[in-house]
């Protein structure tokens, strides 16, 4: 887009482009995001940044009626398999507070120096103006849903001093941290829900509080239709007793699971919006995490939301696959239809490569116990090195835990599938399967389909119409209790699922 295609986008207030890219206001040195229901300024005091981080480093201060840091990201993240696209990931994954620049950098196989200077050219801001400013809206979700002391939460999102927390806050919003708190009564479109006020519990010794069991309120943004029904029968078919459930009737179910983070178990959930409540552009997921260690928020956060595919752009998948004669149907009867993720990619490719029963027989062997079971969660899906010396995941969990195969957010998808074809018992389908759920490739063939080039790149997108389309097809043949009459994309998706 060049600048006055963006500058229409902000007349017409499209809330499409929404995290695609932010705009500034020279006059009054706030930067928003393009939907903004606020007058639009004159085009010769607007200026465009690629990230929210940008418009930041450059003095721009948050919005307050957009509230532009909690947009959904940029699908264009998703997309791309560079350096680029792979650190900022990983920088969502909370990799550079808990690692460091040089941390990042040696995932990425770069120095911290090419790093900076490939996000600088790109975005108008380095990993640490990203991080900060990731930091600073986890400050804000924790400010204004828990009741935890100022101090508590500044070290729970990653700041290294309060001074530096006070600091960033009254950069970013213009306002104290105790200001900021004060508003937690108002709705936040697209961000935080209402405040929650439970009170806090003691966290390990030397880490912040957490939340009690009623946790951190969240509302998960969007952008576009959600195709939330899809996205829930598919959770509900694939739970793993023990460490997931799906609860509720269809509509008004609710999703949960158990959780390894860096700092300790957690547990999320998120509700499947009820039509009548939340209409097709609503633009959030009601959700609340349950934390261990404060410290893991923004990690869960963003493992909740690339299993819930929350960034994607459905206009422009929408747009590719109705182009197409035999998935303009399904798109039309599924429109924001999301290609899932998982919340964790290790575990995600022995669930794969074991099947169900496989994985539940995993969790009932070797998954730790939860110290507070949530309904049915009784325990957490067991690491990789717990796994070495299982007969049937011993191969590919050695293969995790040793580095062989590597699935985190910044991992090379073109390398994971190589790793992934080499060890022993792993057919190709599974790989591809992996690369598209456990690393988010937006662009994964059907296996055994030809070269659907038309598709590109939003193949795993024509995956999950056709998975979709065949799931659909085999519930109204068991309703009738008559054999399915199996259409070409019924037969297409029972290869692609």
């Amino acid at each position: 887009m060049d600048e006055e295609t963006r500058y229409e986008a902000v007349a017409s207030r499209d809330a499409r482009f929404d995290g695609v890219f932010f705009f500034a206001v020279e006059t009054t040195g706030i930067y928003c995001r393009p939907s903004c229901p606020a007058v639009t300024p004159k085009r010769k005091n607007v200026r465009f940044y690629p990230t929210a981080a940008a418009a930041q480093g450059n003095g721009f201060r948050a919005c307050r009626r957009c509230r532009p840091d909690a947009v959904p990201g940029s699908a264009e993240w998703n997309v791309r398999a560079d350096v680029v696209g792979r650190a900022m990931r990983m920088i969502g994954d909370g990799v550079v507070d808990r690692e460091g620049v040089p941390g990042l950098a040696g995932r990425l196989g770069y120095s911290a120096r090419q790093v900076q200077r490939q996000l600088t050219a790109e975005l108008g801001a380095g990993p640490v103006a990203l991080a900060r400013a990731q930091r600073a809206h986890t400050a804000r979700t924790l400010l204004q849903t828990t009741v935890l002391p100022v101090t508590e939460i500044a070290f729970a999102a990653g700041f290294a001093s309060v001074r530096q927390f006070n600091d960033t806050i009254r950069q970013i919003y213009a306002r104290t941290p105790s200001g900021l708190r004060a508003e937690s009564g108002h709705g936040m479109s697209g961000g935080t829900s209402r405040g929650m006020r439970g009170a806090a519990r003691p966290g390990p010794a030397g880490t912040p509080a957490a939340p009690s069991l009623a946790g951190i309120p969240l509302r998960l943004a969007y952008r576009g239709v959600y195709a939330a029904r899809a996205m829930f029968d598919l959770l509900a078919d694939e739970a793993v007793p023990g460490v997931e459930e799906v609860i509720g009737e269809p509509g008004a179910r609710t999703y949960r699971r158990t959780l390894r983070l860096p700092h300790g178990p957690g547990v999320v959930s998120v509700d499947e919006a009820p039509p009548s409540t939340h209409g097709p552009r609503a633009g959030w997921l009601e959700a609340r995490i349950h934390l261990t260690d404060l410290r893991d928020l923004t990690t869960a956060v963003q493992r909740l939301r690339r299993l819930l595919d929350l960034d994607a752009d459905p206009y422009a998948v929408d747009e590719r696959l109705r182009a197409d004669p035999l998935l303009a149907p399904l798109v039309e009867a599924r429109p924001g239809l999301r290609a899932p993720g998982t919340a964790d990619p290790d575990e995600y490719a022995l669930r794969v490569h074991l099947g169900r029963a496989g994985a539940s027989r995993l969790v009932a062997a070797y998954g730790d116990r939860v110290a507070q079971p949530c309904g049915t969660l009784t325990r957490l899906f067991p690491a990789p090195a717990a796994l070495v010396d299982d007969p049937a995941a011993g191969r590919l969990a050695t293969a995790l835990a040793d580095g062989t195969v590597r699935l985190d957010p910044g991992a090379s998808r073109e390398e994971a599938e190589r790793a992934l074809l080499t060890v022993p018992g792993m057919t190709a389908r599974t790989a591809a399967l992996i690369r598209m759920r456990a690393l988010g490739d937006p662009d994964v063939a059907p296996d055994g389909e030809r070269d659907h080039a038309a598709w590109r790149p939003w193949r795993s997108y024509a995956v999950s119409h056709l998975r979709a389309n065949a799931a659909n097809a085999a519930s109204a043949a068991t309703d009738a209790n008559v054999p399915s009459a199996t259409s070409a994309a019924t037969d297409a998706s029972a290869t692609a699922a």
